[in-house]
């Protein structure tokens, strides 16, 4: 039964197919003969209670000359038959969160979307990590400079981020009596009147980071059987890909799959069909559950179909209930 394919993501004409994700999930639906409708950026809407969006029908090829055709914008309203793509791209902002909330009354209409906004809304990508204590390096997440700045000196080297980015962005590396611990805790808590800053989180420093950040894609609760690691390069300590890592496919290892093993159900309980879990050496770090990615390359390493098993499993719920 053809779908209507809604996506909600950041501008088309921006991404890099090569690598994108939602451009992997997008071929698989057309694909399989969905009907596929661009939400226009800022395009959902609520009239008398009701989820629309400004979308246009979207065509997509796999061809970096020229990957998308628009058809004519209008007003769409969410109901069953539809299954929407929530991909866009962090930062969690109150835009947004307002956004899942439409999504959330779409939901409430018949629509099926991916992933289940209440799950956006609750998922902090760094905190949802630490639903799972068992699989986590030790961690801090506070707004105190000087327990964050003990925490340091209790493990020796630590990696302190804001709770809000992606991309390695504003991740710092410090080691126990660095001269610039006090200014890295100035830019990612704030220099405002205590207790009033940013939380900010401390996980004590992983060596194993220098064999690669690991992305374990989770669809439907079911782990892929290989998994990107992506490499720090040069004189960089983070393996993003954002911020120069190289990626290089493995087969997951047996601590993977028992990290993936303590997420999954939880996830999949939660509506979260497509989930990106960060591993570094023995430890999980993240929760991805926003926009994951790393599809596109480990379908070009390994030959597989990822976006195929996500929508195995959206047609399932779509058609089943």
């Amino acid at each position: 039964m053809p779908l209507d394919v809604v996506v909600v993501m950041d501008p088309i004409g921006a991404i890099k197919i090569a690598k994108d994700t939602t451009f992997s999930l997008l071929l698989e639906a057309q694909r399989r003969g969905h009907r596929l409708h661009y939400v226009q950026p800022g395009g959902l809407f609520l009239r008398d209670g009701q989820a629309l969006a400004r979308a246009a029908p979207l065509t997509v090829k796999d061809d970096k000359a020229g990957w998308f055709t628009l058809g004519q914008t209008a007003e769409l309203t969410f109901g069953p038959g539809q299954a929407v793509l929530m991909r866009k791209d962090p930062p969690f902002d109150d835009q947004f969160l307002y956004d899942t909330h439409i999504l959330s009354i779409a939901q409430g209409a018949g629509a099926l979307v991916v992933n289940d906004p209440q799950g956006l809304r609750d998922f902090n990508e760094k905190l949802a990590a630490l639903l799972f204590p068992q699989c986590c390096p030790p961690t801090l997440v506070s707004r105190d400079p000087a327990a964050l700045k003990a925490f340091v000196a209790e493990h020796g080297e630590a990696v302190l981020k804001p709770l809000d980015g992606m991309g390695g962005r504003s991740i710092f590396r410090a080691r126990a009596g660095d001269s610039n611990l006090n200014v890295i805790l100035e830019t990612l808590v704030g220099a405002g009147q205590a207790g009033r800053g940013n939380l900010t989180l401390a996980q004590r420093f992983i060596p194993g980071i220098k064999d690669g950040d690991k992305r374990i894609l989770l669809v439907d609760g079911v782990p892929v059987d290989y998994v990107l690691a992506r490499i720090p390069q040069g004189d960089e300590f983070r393996g993003n890909l954002a911020a120069g890592g190289r990626g290089e496919g493995r087969p997951i290892s047996d601590r993977d799959r028992w990290i993936a093993e303590q997420v999954a159900p939880e996830m999949k309980r939660r509506g979260m069909l497509f989930v990106g879990l960060d591993v570094i050496g023995d430890y999980l770090t993240e929760v991805n559950v926003t926009s994951p990615t790393c599809a596109r390359e480990l379908d070009a390493q390994f030959g597989l179909n990822i976006a195929g098993l996500l929508f195995d499993a959206i047609e399932s719920r779509v058609v089943n209930g």
